[in-house]
């Protein structure tokens, strides 16, 4: 018996038909993705690394603020080191110094030696720009 002969023959070749790809467990999928992205995870976490080091809690301008705060304290602390000496040194000029003692009586207690006679005036008026010395004692 003869069979008919198909003459539609497909001469290309067979086409390949592909199965979908097996599941993947979500531990799988997760590993795959973190392989593909790493080198963009690795960039994202250098750059917040580089933020935290520049505006974080401890970092270059924290350090910045502190270095200046620093300065502006010993500066005070200077200050008020130079002004204990001055007062230390008044304070050693009344307890030994008999100049210093007599100046005080005659300035601040109108005191006078035996003989002497004390004229009070009234001072002029200063110059705002130039004020009249305070204590013409320590002048001396």
């Amino acid at each position: 018996m003869d069979y008919p002969v198909n003459r539609h023959v497909n001469n290309s070749p067979p086409q390949k038909i592909e199965a979908p790809p097996p599941r993947q467990s979500f531990a799988e999928q997760l590993s795959a993705f973190l392989r593909r992205n790493l080198y963009w995870f690795l960039i994202a976490g250098f750059v917040l690394l580089l933020l935290q080091d520049i505006f974080g809690t401890h970092g270059v301008l924290a350090m910045r603020r502190s270095q200046a705060e620093a300065r502006k304290i010993q500066q005070e602390i200077n200050q008020l080191d130079a002004e204990n000496k001055k007062l230390q040194n008044h304070v050693k000029d009344l307890k030994t110094d008999p100049s210093t003692m007599e100046c005080i009586a005659r300035e601040d207690f109108g005191l006078a030696r035996p003989g002497e006679l004390v004229f009070k005036t009234q001072p002029r008026p200063t110059d705002p720009a130039h004020p009249a010395s305070q204590q013409p004692c320590s002048a001396q």
